[in-house]
């Protein structure tokens, strides 16, 4: 069992930056490949990052590939994402997500690889 908790979101202005923290409580969170997801009103929840235990590998969904990074620290029990040159279009309430995911890292763009999903945040970006 793990305990997710998002924190960072916030208003910022259509190029900006923004900085969201995922921090884990329960096992170890080097157990679990990290995800993050968004979910748009009115719209389905959609892969953003995810990054494998070590964090040696990451993959990006193409929308937000070159402007967000996404990390973790594994001693802090925490998975980062770095969040730039935002558009009104990344707005949505943001979601980490942890799963026992094996194989290509690829196969960590489905929300039905992950187990354990924290409550959100609200990131909104104005033109």
């Amino acid at each position: 069992q793990v305990q997710l908790i998002e924190s960072g979101g916030g208003l910022v202005q259509a190029g900006g930056s923004l900085s969201l923290s995922c921090a884990a409580s329960g096992r170890t969170l080097s157990t679990y490949v990290m995800g993050w997801f968004r979910q748009a009103p009115g719209k389905e929840r959609e892969f953003v990052a995810a990054i494998s235990r070590s964090g040696s590998s990451t993959y990006y969904a193409d929308s937000v590939k070159g402007r967000f990074t996404i990390s973790r620290d594994n001693a802090k029990k925490t998975v980062y994402l770095q969040m730039s040159s935002l558009k009104p279009e990344d707005t949505a309430v943001y979601y980490c997500a942890a799963g026992s995911i094996w194989g290509e890292i690829r196969v960590a763009v489905f929300p039905s690889n992950y187990a354990y999903w924290g409550q959100g945040t609200q990131v909104t970006v104005s033109s």
